[in-house]
């Protein structure tokens, strides 16, 4: 398994509790930017939505899914 295939299964790992409640934002950011599916990241405004609500993270993922979905295409 290459580093690449490696890192990628371990970011699909993360909860949505962990890629959203670190203590910084750099986590917080880096948490969703690994996000390379739609199912996780359905998941992670799922977990916003019911918990914090914060507009800032929910535009993030919003554009994360915008990303997802441009390179679907």
């Amino acid at each position: 398994m290459s580093d690449t295939e490696e890192q990628d299964s371990d970011s699909s790992d993360l909860s949505p509790e962990q890629r959203l409640d670190p203590p910084n934002t750099r986590l917080i950011n880096a948490g969703i930017t690994t996000i390379n599916d739609m199912e996780t990241l359905r998941a992670c405004v799922a977990y916003e939505n019911t918990h914090q609500q914060r507009v800032q993270i929910l535009r993030r993922l919003e554009d994360r899914a915008s990303e997802l979905r441009s390179d679907d295409t």
